[in-house]
């Protein structure tokens, strides 16, 4: 079973709750978004979906609204969570700060950051981002890596076009609808909700040498990944579970994940979330759902976009990834009939 804390709860509280007085286990794990966040998928099935009470796991949700996913980086690497949910930027640029996390589970297998236009935009090539205005959900966010790899591989710098902070949801709408900005560089899953809700189309830029690395990760200490190495296998099963319902049934999944996100469940919202998950399914685990590695990460592409962010400045050392990641678990997350599994979530009602 899941239970949420909310972000307004001291960080030190969710350190010092008393475990639950049951046989689960405890696992305390830290989101750096909100519940609605379009990751947070995989924890919703997986606690609707009732695989976090069969791996006997008795998961705490703690959301770092404030800060974002280094604050959710922060309060982890500090022992005051067991798990985070996040980018893998800031564990890149912490690790010469001192900052010790590893990825121990793929949250994606595609980068999800990307440049987009509405259909009608005289933008045509990236060559016409000059003097252009880009939106972007909050200032500085990890959007802009993409944005400025893209750019610059066009041979456009950095002093010749801008972002602009346009907020999400309606707001973000508003403001590329009404030519505020001429372009967002969002993440993907974002613009398709866009597509799906608001009915809008764009044409997307993806970056050619980031868009095969998958940037968001469950990362916890290297000492909890020793010492909890059972629990968070037990974890990542239940992630991949769902993953793979997510893929298979995604209807039923559209439902788990609004009723975890504390949304409206309606069929006109049940077949919106559907469509975003259809749109959406190269952004989640489960690629292949009888692959026996879901969640693997690979080192290379990791020390690609390591590299990528020292030569854009975000980092001034080089990070082995094998520092920052670990894929030991990935065996026992995938230790099940997944063929097996696959019949069952299609009958899952």
């Amino acid at each position: 079973m899941i239970r949420r804390l909310t972000a307004a709860l001291a960080l030190t509280a969710l350190a010092a709750t008393a475990a639950p007085a049951c046989a689960d286990d405890p696992l305390n794990v830290v989101g750096s978004s909100n519940p609605t966040a379009f990751y947070e998928i995989l924890d919703h099935v997986a606690n609707y979906g009732g695989f976090f009470k069969e791996e006997h796991l008795d998961v705490n949700k703690q959301y770092a609204n404030v800060g974002g996913a280094f604050t959710c980086a922060q309060i982890v690497a500090s022992g005051k969570g067991d798990v985070c949910s996040l980018g893998i930027e800031p564990i890149i640029q912490g690790y010469e700060r001192g900052l010790r996390l590893q990825v121990f589970l793929s949250r994606d297998p595609r980068y999800g950051q990307v440049v987009a236009v509405l259909d009608d935009s005289p933008i045509k090539t990236l060559a016409d981002f000059k003097g252009a205005t880009l939106g972007e959900m909050t200032a500085g966010s990890t959007s802009e890596i993409a944005a400025n790899s893209t750019l610059l591989g066009a041979g456009l710098h950095r002093s010749e076009y801008s972002f602009l902070p346009i907020g999400f949801g309606p707001a973000a709408i508003e403001a590329l609808v009404s030519k505020k900005v001429d372009a967002a560089a969002f993440p993907y899953p974002e613009l398709a909700a866009y597509a799906v809700k608001a009915h809008l189309k764009f044409r997307y830029f993806w970056n050619p040498i980031l868009v095969d690395i998958g940037e968001s990760s469950f990362s916890a200490t290297p000492d909890t990944i020793k010492n909890k190495a059972d629990i968070l296998t037990r974890y990542a099963r239940a992630l991949v579970k769902a993953s793979i319902l997510i893929r298979v049934n995604p209807a039923l999944a559209a439902k788990y994940f609004l009723e975890g996100a504390n949304l409206k469940v309606t069929d006109q919202a049940i077949a919106d979330e559907t469509k975003l998950l259809i749109l959406c399914q190269d952004q989640l685990l489960g690629v292949d759902p009888t692959s026996p590695r879901i969640g693997y990460t690979s080192l290379q592409r990791i020390d690609l976009y390591a590299r990528v962010l020292g030569q854009i400045g975000m980092t001034t050392k080089d990070v082995p990834a094998a520092a920052i990641v670990t894929n030991a678990l990935i065996p026992g997350a995938n230790a099940f009939d997944h063929k097996a599994f696959i019949a069952r979530a299609k009958a899952m009602r």
